[in-house]
Parts: structure tokens; sequence; C-alpha cells
């Protein structure tokens, strides 16, 4: 008599994998499509802004030490002088008045109608002791200047490192046509890499 399996085993077929649709291939496709073309445009944008608005320059000297380093690399803001009035502690870049074919690179001090003068390395605007944290007391220069009325359009600037600084003190202030940008984002060398955003209107 023929045995009986009580548990046998059943093979069942596997249906092969469906192949996708063909509205599926072609939805991706033009996904893909997009965003290229979004990231294409994006890097396109990025690019002119960086080149219409923001111009790399290369610091040379020391008179804005400790915040710019001899041959450091920055970005400078050349529009926002358009849109925004100069402001006391804008790092500014500028046509030497002396010699314009050369650009220099200093800190707004005074603003237009203002009196400036120095006693013993401390500035006094109109009157009144500024706050200078951006000056280490081994860059301080201890000796008396001014005072002296800022013309109006015109800016008086200085250097960081006072004792090694040629600026306002030697070549007078500064008209406003010849301030063409602002210091705005360091890039080389890297450990020096972020914003110099330090625009402080107010004084003490």
């Amino acid at each position: 008599m023929p045995s009986t399996d009580q548990n046998p085993t059943v093979a069942t077929p596997v249906p092969e994998p469906s192949a996708p649709a063909p509205s599926a291939i072609h939805s991706l496709r033009n996904e893909i499509r997009v965003w290229t073309r979004d990231l294409l445009i994006a890097i396109g944008l990025a690019l002119v802004i960086i080149v219409f608005l923001y111009q790399p320059v290369k610091v040379e000297g020391t008179s804005m030490a400790p915040l710019l380093s001899d041959q450091e690399r920055i970005f400078i803001n050349k529009f926002v002088y358009r849109f925004e009035p100069i402001q006391r502690r804008d790092v500014v870049v500028f046509w030497y008045p002396l010699d314009r074919s050369k650009s220099f690179i200093k800190r707004v001090i005074g603003l237009p109608g203002e009196s400036v003068e120095i006693r013993q390395g401390i500035v006094y605007v109109n009157g009144r002791a500024i706050d200078e944290p951006y000056v280490p007391v081994q860059y301080e220069d201890m000796s008396d200047f001014g005072p002296v009325r800022v013309p109006e359009d015109k800016y008086f600037v200085m250097g960081d490192h006072r004792i090694s600084s040629n600026d306002s003190r030697v070549f007078g202030p500064v008209e406003s046509k010849y301030i063409y940008g602002r210091a705005v984002f360091a890039y080389w060398p890297v450990d020096h890499f972020g914003s110099l955003s330090t625009t402080e209107a107010s004084t003490k």
C-alpha cells in the first residue's frame, strides 16, 4: 500500500519581478532633470553674487593687525554703501588719496562733521572717549593728535595697529567717493576664516 505524506512540500511558483512602468521611469528622469537645472541655477547665481557684489583682495602690511595679517585674503562688499551709510568701526577699502593707483584698508573712526582728537593714545570724538577693544595695548600710539574737524562727505580712518599705520593722521580724512568697499569675510589663511563684521555705530 503506497505511503501517504501527511505534510507534503509544495513548490509554489514565484512570479518574476515586473519591470518598472514606463511612466515611473519617465517621472524619475524628469525629477532628476529638474533638480539638476535648479542646482545649476543656484551655482550660477552664487557666482554672479560673488563676482559682482564681492571682490577678493589681498592685505599687504600689518596696519590692521591683529584683525588682519600681512598677505591675508578677504572678501569686500563693493555695493553695501549704495544701500546703507558708512558707520563708525567699519573696516573699509579705499583709494589712497595721495596716489589713487593704491588701495588702503583702515577702520572708520570719525564721521563727517565730527571732531577727532587723540590724547595719550585715547581717541575722543566730539569730546567723548570711544571704546576701542580692537586695539591691543601693545599696538597703542600714546602720542597726541588734533583736534581736527572732519569735513562734510569725508571720513577719518585709522589702522588698528596704531604705531604702524599710515592713516588720516598723516594724509587727512578720506572722501566718500574714494571708499569702494567694506571688509566682510576672511577666507585665507584657514585659521582666520570667518566674518569681519565689527560695525558698531555708537560710542561710549
